[in-house]
């Protein structure tokens, strides 16, 4: 097989790739956008595989019947409530392949003819060093991810007993950045290479613990970046040129993507890739905005306050996706909207834990997708918008992010829907989201608190509404 059909083979694959993620960008191509990008890595693969001198093809076939019922499984078997955490422990799988390759290609080099000399052999160190760099911050840092998420260790912001984090941090990225310069000028240091490995670990570990649970979905997005960098770098490494254009991508879009979510969080870039939270004010009182104030109510009687209604916007959150409710919304939708409901859905880029996480729910429920509006459009629609049904959506809903400038979330785009007529609250109880906040939302006058798990309350309401 000669080198110009690799070439050809893999300039596909590379516009495949690009295809697939300009797919990915609406929900009506996404289908056909995965379908895409995975035909365009199966032909890489295989490509390589036939091009590449390979010793034995058995330790190849095992790992990819392995990886495939592994595979497989999961993506049977994980509820999409766990999506989350699968990406992160995906996300670590890249960076821990790419870290394996750098130390692999640095053990093999190491003692013999080395990586050359001059530029050209400056240049393969330091993509050997820079791989290691980013796929153990990736690795180590998607566990801690996941452990959050998996609720393995609190999802609340976790600092250090004796030092600031904050300087952990610095000291470790300047170690790392110091070791990588010494290893330029001197590769071939074990000793040296072993302590860059444990700095870069230890540096992912402490990136992500003060990251708390409400930024999620941009530590998710920027680990998945990550992950596509370090593929790139494994890509210089191994002289692969469609595995540099993949990892590239990832890297890419996986930046661009952080960059949507530290705008819809309000989160500086640079705090978050420092794990730098935003600084909050004192505690505030959940009893003080709540005592008295919340009205709450019973399915029956959210369903007559529905039958007046003419237009009505659910705002999905993770209390949906923990409840399972998608399939209940959806049929609460269809009562409506045959008594001539205007039915819209209200859909924050960060509710839930991951990015797009209530539109893949939504559509698993086949929702259509021109009902899903996105944040800035719905907003100016709420003031004519007779009722909003709020399923667990808390953060993206707290008015404290618009009107209290001493609050840790003030200035966070938010969902405005204290100014509909009526606001239904479904939720199990008033504790706080992620930010750990109360929300004064639920106690204004025009709110109504529905307590009770997400699908069972909306199955309730859908009852009552459809023998009205």
């Amino acid at each position: 097989m000669s080198k110009e059909f690799v070439d050809i083979i893999y300039l596909i694959s590379a516009v495949l790739f690009i295809l697939g993620i300009k797919g990915l960008t609406k929900p009506k191509t996404a289908v056909r956008g995965n379908t895409l990008s995975a035909l365009g890595m199966l032909v890489a693969v295989v490509v390589t595989l036939l091009h590449r001198d390979v010793v034995s093809y058995s330790w190849i076939v095992a790992g990819a019947i392995l990886g495939g019922v592994v595979g497989g499984i999961a993506a049977k078997k994980i509820q999409m409530t766990a999506m989350p955490q699968m990406v992160a422990l995906l996300n670590g799988c890249g960076g821990g392949a790419s870290l394996a390759l750098a130390t692999a290609s640095y053990i093999m080099t190491m003692g013999s003819t080395g990586y050359g000399s001059g530029f050209a052999g400056l240049l393969s160190v330091l993509f050997v060093l820079f791989a290691v760099f980013i796929s153990a911050i990736t690795l180590s840092g998607s566990g801690i991810a996941f452990a959050k998420l998996q609720e393995l260790i609190s999802g609340q912001p976790i600092g250090l007993p004796v030092v600031d984090i904050k300087h952990v941090n610095i000291g470790l990225f300047s170690l790392s950045a110091l070791l990588v310069i010494l290893l330029g000028f001197s590769p071939d240091s074990p000793f040296l290479f072993t302590l860059l490995v444990i700095a870069t670990v230890c540096l992912g570990v402490t990136l992500v613990l003060p990251i708390g649970g409400a930024d999620m979905p941009v530590v998710i997005a920027l680990l998945n970046s990550y992950s596509g960098i370090a593929a790139a770098m494994a890509g210089f490494i191994m002289g692969n040129s469609v595995l540099i254009v993949a990892g590239s991508l990832v890297g890419a879009s996986g930046i661009i993507l952080t960059r949507i979510m530290c705008v819809a969080m309000n989160r500086s870039l640079t705090n978050v890739l420092f794990g730098v939270m935003a600084e909050g004010s004192e505690a505030i009182d959940a009893d003080e905005i709540y005592e008295g104030k919340v009205t709450s109510a019973q399915p029956e009687e959210i369903a007559m306050i529905l039958e007046t209604a003419k237009r009505v916007v659910i705002v999905p959150g993770f209390g949906l996706a923990m409840s399972q409710a998608q399939h209940a919304v959806r049929e609460l939708a269809d009562v409506m909207e045959r008594r001539g409901i205007e039915v819209e859905y209200a859909i924050h880029p960060v509710a839930g834990r991951m990015p797009g996480h209530m539109n893949v729910l939504l559509a698993e429920a086949e929702v259509p997708y021109d009902k899903l509006v996105e944040m800035d459009k719905i907003n100016p629609t709420f003031k004519d918008t007779d009722v909003a049904i709020v399923i667990g959506a808390n953060d993206v809903t707290n008015p404290m992010a618009r009107e209290d400038k001493g609050s840790p979330i003030y200035g966070m785009p938010i969902l405005h829907v204290d100014k509909a007529t009526t606001v239904v609250v479904i939720k199990r109880s008033l504790s706080p989201g992620f930010a750990g906040l109360p929300n004064p939302l639920f106690a204004m006058d025009n709110c109504l608190m529905v307590f009770g798990d997400g699908k069972k309350t909306v199955t309730d309401i859908t009852a009552s509404l459809d023998l009205a």
